[in-house]
């Protein structure tokens, strides 16, 4: 069995690479794709796999677009931590999908449902009725609870200047100079805050508009922000978000 892995962080591919391989010997990696631009590429210049894992949140947009530009010929299993409304349109639509990060047991559950839905020739899965679904924008969060020790505390998402993550943990900075660690990670924010205000500009950073005091040229695509509150951490636009960075600027674009 081939299959193809699109997910742009590097780590999260060879780990469920490894799960693959440990779960099911008898699958071959075929390729690893890190964008929607290279996916949409591959997929119509060579023969699809027998099955794709596909991340949901990539560094150049949402997964799903590759749908609309390109017809997908196999089944897919997402890997994803979107919201509890997207995994119920997957279970309508008998997709399956892997919570991040990937649990043994569930691999192995998810590539036996392939096997058996590969085995009984059921109809192509309805990728378009799953994209009409998906359209309906899930609830944004006005404010999120922050623990830290026995205390709860509700941030208003307004307040927050940019969230971001060091040593595997994740926070908030707030504009009046407060940080609060996270229970959630900057896949999840994503899905929660609005996407016309924030922005992911890299892996570790999401930042609020108003949080951007200057902007400069780093290198031919990419451009390094100074935010306020100010930060030691070096935030610059990665190579692969920079042109939806430039459209969210102007207010074309989203997150």
């Amino acid at each position: 069995m081939k299959y193809l892995i699109i997910e742009d962080e590097d780590p999260a591919a060879a780990r469920l690479e490894k799960l693959i391989t440990a779960t099911a010997p008898d699958f071959s990696l075929q390729h690893h794709i890190v964008s929607i631009r290279s996916a949409v590429k591959w997929l119509q210049e060579n023969e699809h796999p027998d099955l794709i894992f596909m991340d949901i949140q990539l560094a150049d947009g949402i997964s799903f677009e590759i749908f609309n530009q390109v017809a997908v010929k196999c089944p897919v299993i997402f890997t994803t931590a979107y919201d509890q409304y997207a995994i119920q349109a997957f279970k309508v639509n008998s997709i399956d999908y892997l919570l991040k990060p990937v649990k043994n047991e569930e691999l192995d559950a998810a590539i036996s449902k392939f096997r058996k839905t590969k085995a009984s020739s059921e109809d192509p899965i309805p990728y378009e009725k799953l994209l009409g679904l998906l359209k309906v924008k899930p609830e944004l969060h006005k404010r999120l609870l922050i623990r830290f020790g026995d205390t709860i505390k509700a941030v208003e998402v307004s307040d927050v200047a940019y969230f971001y993550t060091e040593n595997k943990i994740n926070y908030l900075c707030t504009f009046d100079k407060k940080t609060y660690p996270l229970d959630f990670n900057l896949d999840q924010l994503e899905t929660m805050i609005d996407p016309e205000h924030f922005f992911r500009i890299n892996r570790q950073f999401i930042v609020n508009l108003k949080a951007i005091s200057k902007m400069v040229s780093y290198s031919k695509s990419r451009v390094k922000l100074e935010l306020q509150p100010h930060t030691d951490i070096e935030t610059v636009v990665s190579t692969e978000r920079s042109p939806n960075f430039k459209n969210w600027l102007t207010g074309s674009g989203q997150i």
